[in-house]
């Protein structure tokens, strides 16, 4: 069986998204296959840097960084239209 068009969902039930690595980013598709879903860097299995979020048309969602796993630092959300919606301060105080 071709893993790659294999329907079966792993044991938590979620489907994997489709992604490539590029120059050390991960990109994650849309389950169209086609449009970004994130990119970002990982290290030891964990997110670290900053990464990015886009909605299936292609327009940005979300930004921001992560130290070791974990959000940090200044998140920003983004409108439909890709305009600056919100910002969040992820720092633990």
């Amino acid at each position: 069986m071709d893993n790659e068009k294999c329907d079966l969902k792993p044991k938590n039930g979620v489907k994997e998204k489709p992604l490539d690595v590029v120059d050390g980013y991960t990109i994650k598709y849309h389950a169209n296959g086609k449009t970004v879903w994130s990119k970002g860097k990982m290290v030891d299995d964990q997110p670290e840097g900053y990464w990015e979020w886009y909605r299936a048309d292609g327009i940005i969602k979300r930004s921001g960084h992560f130290q070791k796993g974990e959000p940090v630092g200044e998140w920003v959300t983004y409108d439909s239209k890709g305009e600056k919606y919100k910002t969040t301060n992820r720092d633990k105080k």
